[in-house]
């Protein structure tokens, strides 16, 4: 990272994006990783957003020989388990979907190869495309998992907003667009998303018709304050506590150097901006819930009861206590939202 003073989404985009940044290195997820995510957690969520699909499949929305799109893959866990449900649910189906996963990384790509390939063998041919920009297509169901969060971001706090030099943050002057995005969507201490308008912009662009998926943690207002924080070997460090924002003896023991680029740094969505930026492109929001409100709606407690009838009791309690962390309200169940948009 270059010594001069950067804006936070500069020095953001360092940490995550550049050569030798977070996400360029390929990161574990769950007990191994960072983090956890509602895809480590249990293959029901995937299963959920399957008969998701099915049901707008049956709506008549989409055909059979629409397109199953992922962003932000990872190793390929999500979309693999939904086509594992949709092979247990409607398994002709396989004969006339398309997959594809929207990856910019090749060692990813390369990951994600790997596992269709050992879970599927040569059944299921997986597709990539490295950007929404050079993929055009008919249909598509897309699904995506915690990537907004992982947007750049710039940090406001009243009229000014974050720079970065040397690892030490200061507020300055705002700039015309995010004063502009702030202001249109209330945020007067917190985070701005960075590229939601363009993410928007390239959907409506690339897929004549579909339906969008994506789960997060946030809210639809602004929270009034900074949500910016730091993961580490599953411990979470506040941003600013590890600043000299704060007392000397309420700091971490950790500093921003120590962290950068080897762990991963996220923030709360304001789900607010982000339906609007898709509405700004002509996409129309279709609904809206807590994860653990979404996934019933979707499906998941019949899902359940079908494996309770194929599966013994042990097997049975123990996906039901995985289920657990993605639906109760102190886990994952309200802290993370759902939004599906139709076009």
């Amino acid at each position: 990272m270059r010594r001069c003073m950067v804006k936070f989404s500069e020095y953001m985009n360092q940490w995550l994006y550049a050569n030798d940044g977070y996400y360029a290195k390929h990161k574990d997820i769950g007990k191994e990783g960072d983090f956890y995510t509602a895809v480590s957690s249990s293959m029901f969520f995937g299963g959920s957003i399957a008969n998701k699909f099915l049901t707008t499949l049956q709506e008549g929305f989409l055909s059979e020989n629409a397109t199953v799109v992922e962003i932000g893959a990872h190793k390929g866990y999500l979309l693999a388990d939904i086509v594992q449900f949709i092979y247990t649910l409607k398994p002709e189906l396989l004969k006339t979907l398309t997959f594809v996963i929207v990856e910019p990384f090749e060692e990813n790509q390369k990951a994600q190869k790997e596992y269709f390939q050992e879970s599927f063998g040569d059944a299921i041919k997986l597709l990539h495309v490295k950007s929404l920009k050079e993929f055009t297509c008919k249909e598509a169901f897309v699904v995506a998992n915690e990537i907004f969060d992982a947007f750049i971001c710039e940090v406001v706090h009243e009229n000014k907003m974050l720079y970065i030099e040397n690892h030490e943050p200061k507020f300055a002057e705002m700039d015309l667009h995010v004063e502009r995005l702030a202001k249109q969507y209330g945020i007067t201490k917190g985070e701005v998303g960075i590229g939601y308008e363009e993410f928007a912009n390239d959907m409506y662009s690339a897929l004549e018709r579909f339906e969008f998926v994506t789960f997060d943690y946030g809210d639809k207002e602004n929270r009034g304050d900074f949500s910016l924080r730091i993961y580490d070997n599953h411990k979470v460090y506040p941003f600013f506590a590890l600043t000299s924002f704060i007392d000397e003896e309420l700091k971490e023991d950790k500093e921003l150097k120590d962290l950068f680029a080897s762990s991963d740094i996220t923030y709360d969505v304001n789900f607010k901006h982000l339906i609007g930026a898709f509405e700004q492109s002509n996409v129309k929001l279709y609904a809206y819930a807590s994860q653990m409100k979404a996934l019933i709606d979707f499906g998941l407690i019949d899902l359940l009861e079908m494996m309770q009838k194929n599966t013994t009791e042990e097997n049975y309690k123990s996906e039901v206590d995985r289920v657990k962390t993605l639906i109760d309200p102190a886990f994952m169940g309200e802290r993370f939202k759902m939004a599906c948009f139709r076009k």
